[in-house]
This record gives C-alpha cells, sequence and structure tokens, in this order.
C-alpha cells in the first residue's frame, strides 16, 4: 500500500497566444484561461494507479484562491485528498515551493498520513524552473530521479522508465523517493460526472506558507521570435530548380 502525493500548478492554458505580464516575471493568462499543465495530468494519473493498491493519492498545490480549480479536478480523477498551501504563486520561488510541499510531507506524517513517493511534473509550465523536484529530495533528504515517463512501486521500491540519450533508461530507487514525470507514458483519465460530483462537494485541506518566501531568482522571461508569418515563392515548374538549389545552398544542405 503507498500513499502517494502528487504536486500540480495552476498555469496559463498554452494552447492560446503567450503573454507575459508587465514585468516579465510571469505569464499573463487573463486572456488565454487556465489549466494543469500534462507533465502534471500524467503525474496525477500516475497517483492514482500507484494508490489503486489499497493506498490513497493525495494532490497539493501553492497557489491563490483559484487554484480550487486544479485541486478539485485532480479529485475529479481519483485523488482521494487535497491540500491547498493559500499564497500568490508569483512570490515563491522554486527553494520556496520546495520548502512548502517537504512541510506537507512531514506534517501528514506526524498526522498518521505517510507519502512515501512524492510525484511532480517535470518542469513548470509557465516559468520553465526544473528545480522543485530536486530541491525538494534534497530538503527530504529522499533519492530523487527526473524526467521519467512511467513509475511503478512494488516490495518497498520504485521502478521509473524514461527515454534518455542511449536509448530506453531503467531506474529503480528505495522509497521514499522523489520523482518527476514526462508527458508521454501513460494516458491521463478524463473525469466522470459522478467523479466531478463528488469532487464540488470534497473538503480541501487549506493551510499557510511556513516561512517568508525568498522569492524567483529570475531576472525576467523572453518570448521567442515569433514564427514567420510570409512565404517565398521560389517560382513555377522546372524554372524553380535554381531557385531550389540555392535556397539548399543557403542553408546549408549542399555544399557549393
Amino acid at each position: 500500500m503507498t500513499n502517494p502525493l502528487v504536486c500540480v500548478k495552476r498555469v496559463v492554458d498554452a494552447t492560446s497566444e503567450v503573454v507575459l505580464t508587465e514585468d516579465a516575471q510571469g505569464v499573463d493568462g487573463r486572456y488565454a484561461g487556465f489549466t494543469t499543465s500534462a507533465h502534471e495530468e500524467c503525474a496525477v494519473e500516475l497517483a492514482v494507479r500507484i494508490a489503486a493498491d489499497g493506498g490513497a493519492a493525495t494532490v497539493v498545490t501553492l497557489g491563490d484562491d483559484d487554484a480550487v480549480e486544479q485541486l478539485r479536478a485532480a479529485l475529479a480523477v481519483g485523488c482521494a485528498a487535497a491540500t491547498h498551501v493559500v499564497a500568490d504563486p508569483q512570490a515563491f520561488g522554486p527553494a520556496d515551493v520546495a520548502r512548502e510541499i517537504a512541510a506537507v510531507v512531514r506534517d501528514h506524517e506526524a498526522a498518521g498520513t505517510p507519502h512515501e513517493l512524492v510525484l511532480l511534473g517535470n518542469d513548470a509550465a509557465d516559468t520553465g524552473d526544473f528545480q522543485v523536484g530536486i530541491r525538494l529530495a534534497y530538503e527530504l533528504g529522499w533519492p530523487v530521479v527526473n524526467g521519467v515517463s512511467t513509475v511503478s512501486v512494488a516490495d518497498g521500491e520504485v521502478t521509473a522508465t524514461g527515454s534518455g540519450p542511449d536509448g530506453h533508461e531503467t531506474f529503480r530507487l528505495p522509497l521514499p523517493a522523489v520523482v518527476t514525470v514526462l508527458e508521454g507514458g501513460v494516458e491521463p483519465r478524463y473525469p466522470s460526472v459522478p467523479g466531478r460530483m463528488k469532487a464540488k462537494k470534497a473538503p480541501i485541506e487549506e493551510r499557510r506558507p511556513t516561512a517568508d518566501p525568498v522569492g524567483p531568482s529570475r531576472v525576467r522571461l523572453v518570448l521567442p521570435p515569433p514564427s514567420p508569418s510570409t512565404v517565398q515563392v521560389l517560382g513555377e515548374g522546372p524554372a524553380s530548380a535554381p531557385a531550389v538549389v540555392d535556397l539548399f545552398e543557403q542553408l546549408g544542405v549542399l555544399a557549393r
């Protein structure tokens, strides 16, 4: 029996145009809507599957009042409990978030609900931070593996698989452990109507941060240049062949 803790974050829906806030410290979601990242949806799915052996999956988030929406979405697909660290997420850097998650792990263990496994998305979909999982493992003194696609638990051991530079990789870690998840290894389930109704009524544990945040150390976020919206017509029929050759040479496909 395993009681995983899975971490989610309210992020801007990336299917819309990305617009930065005026201070370039975050993504402005006022006109795009909010969601849970694909990495974290897969982490939730894995947590629910792991808990199916008689355990209970708990979902946690650090965010403002609106982040309850993401907690209830996880409850609707099988998480049994939810914890909300109520705070302004823009004021919290990766080290601050890791500290608060570690505090949740310790407090739940003291209350009789230990979490032997913590699952997170591989990176933050809005700010691109890859640090929280590693910082959390350091805070707890647990082993960590990053960027895996599937996770299973048996006989006090975590087996995690993913793709590495040399092909398929398998990692085995003793519990307790921290694992960050990439999308693609599992298919997140859709909530059923009964699941949604149950999630609306489920109690959510609220707590305040344990310390004032240090804050993110980023200077600013930068958007990549927009994709070209113009098309160059090289010609028609056989007469366009020299222009195609010239283009290939410019691209480095052909040697001069």
